[in-house]
């Protein structure tokens, strides 16, 4: 049976919130048991169901069965994060000479967009279509000055099944005023699945990148340029398992309790492969595939049991990793990094490929 025949989309009511509106549930089918569940509430990529080497189709993303967990606390599972993912300093930066105050919620810095960024909205479905691919378009207005930001923001999501076992998340966005722009998805991955009980300390990672950005007691980078990996717990440019190095006596291990950190990929502005990340156990391979200029690799420290998830299983430390495509963190206040600046007449563009086979 082809891709064609099969593909579909489902839609359905996921819950309430707390103000009636109501938070819808879409399934985007492609081919061999490939699906990608997405909710409105956060623009969130709730379950994506891929085959492990004897063709058995599981969910290999943590979150919530029901609305009622992700409302209940913020974690961002598969949240889209903006309008700025990862840390700005001070929770402020100077924009065409003036000073932008933000939501500092992460001790002095921001986090990923302050108190209530991208993942605590209700998205709008601006769009469905199940052919060619199935896709789905998410839409969101950030007002301006909306956790201090400038700038209305006009925000689109685009989930699209782009292959038998492929998802591509693109990102695009347009201001009336020059702003900041840094989007990304917040997945949280165990390709044994959502419902193993593993962590994933055991799963191989190669990461295309020979520079990462070492960071202080709150993860903000350090002054100065981007820290060879060659020689450390960062070298991942051969396949490595997580957890082989992730107790070595390493400073930037020990600040990040673990990996979170932004690797510096090479950027041409294609897209282009990030990481693969292999279980040996499921026989799961993921490629990531991106053309963003960082790779935010965090292996779920923070995890610590408190949070019940699908099944109710408790989450606790390195139940899976994040692998986030961005702009390096606090890209504001560094002019040596890339730029996050939107100018009104452009259009910020962020495309990233989920990529599922079996080894």
């Amino acid at each position: 049976m082809t891709k064609a025949a099969i593909a579909r989309i489902d839609r359905a009511p996921f819950g309430v919130m707390p103000d009636g509106a109501v938070v819808e549930r879409v399934t985007l089918r492609g081919a061999d048991g490939f699906e990608a569940g997405i909710i409105s509430h956060g623009a969130a990529l709730l379950a994506l169901t891929a085959p492990d080497r004897a063709g058995q189709s599981e969910d290999v993303v943590l979150g919530h069965d029901d609305l009622a967990g992700y409302l209940a606390a913020r974690r961002f599972f598969g949240a889209t994060i903006g309008r700025y993912a990862n840390r700005i300093a001070g929770a402020r930066f100077m924009l065409d000479g003036r000073e932008v105050r933000l939501d500092a919620n992460n001790g002095a810095n921001m986090l990923h967009g302050g108190n209530n960024g991208f993942d605590r909205q209700l998205w709008r479905i601006a769009e469905l279509a199940e052919r060619p691919d199935p896709t789905l378009v998410l839409a969101y207005t950030s007002a301006d000055g909306e956790g201090g930001f400038p700038g209305r923001l006009d925000v689109r999501v685009i989930y699209r099944i782009s292959g038998p076992t492929e998802l591509t998340i693109a990102f695009e966005a347009t201001t009336d005023r020059s702003t900041i722009v840094n989007l990304t998805n917040h997945s949280f991955f165990n390709l044994d699945g959502a419902l193993s009980g593993t962590d994933i300390l055991g799963h191989s990672l190669r990461i295309a990148a020979d520079r990462y950005l070492a960071v202080d007691d709150g993860a903000i980078p350090l002054p100065g340029p981007p820290r060879r990996v060659e020689g450390t717990p960062f070298d991942f440019r051969a396949p490595q398992i997580v957890g082989a190095r992730i107790r070595e006596n390493d400073e930037q291990v020990r600040r990040g309790r673990g990996y979170d950190h932004n690797f510096c990929l090479a950027s041409d502005g294609g897209v282009r492969l990030a990481a693969r990340l292999e279980s040996s156990r499921s026989g799961r391979v993921l490629e990531l595939l991106t053309n963003q200029p960082g790779l935010q690799f965090y292996s779920g420290n923070f995890l610590d049991g408190s949070a019940a998830g699908k099944g109710g299983q408790l989450y606790r430390q390195s139940a899976a990793l994040c692998l986030e495509p961005q702009t390096w963190p606090d890209t504001p206040n560094r002019p040596d990094f890339p730029s996050a600046r939107l100018d009104p007449g452009q259009t910020y563009r962020h495309e990233t490929v989920y990529r599922f086979g079996t080894m």
